[in-house]
């Protein structure tokens, strides 16, 4: 399937991180995600209710994101991925989470994900 609906910086902010000054205040978490879909249906009908609702998927990562305390990118991208393939025409979710201020020198640093539905 070559269908896709994309969600792209996505900039939020989060306790993340495994060292002690990253646990007392929120950081910024720049995430991308790239939903596979058979947007065919969609296409044809015109009515939102053949569609997978972008606005929804991104008003949950919001929630998941701003109300979580993970130390890990990996769990965090782990947690969105989840979150996308509960609905279920989504056939793949690609999650790329950033931390912008992670390394010094570095614009930024993150991990991308990629989970099927079905697969472990």
């Amino acid at each position: 399937m070559r269908d896709r609906i994309l969600i792209r910086d996505l900039l939020l902010r989060a306790i993340i991180g495994v060292n002690p000054s990253e646990r007392i205040g929120v950081q910024d978490v720049l995430i991308n995600i790239e939903l596979e879909v058979d947007l065919r249906s969609p296409g044809a009908s015109d009515d939102i209710h053949d569609a997978v609702n972008y606005r929804t998927i991104a008003k949950h990562v919001v929630d998941l994101v701003e109300g979580s305390r993970f130390s890990l990118v990996e769990k965090l991208a782990t947690e969105i991925a989840s979150l996308c393939l509960q609905d279920r025409r989504v056939e793949l979710a690609r999650v790329r989470v950033e931390k912008p201020s992670a390394l010094r020198f570095a614009r930024s640093v993150g991990v991308e994900i990629e989970r099927r539905r079905g697969e472990p």
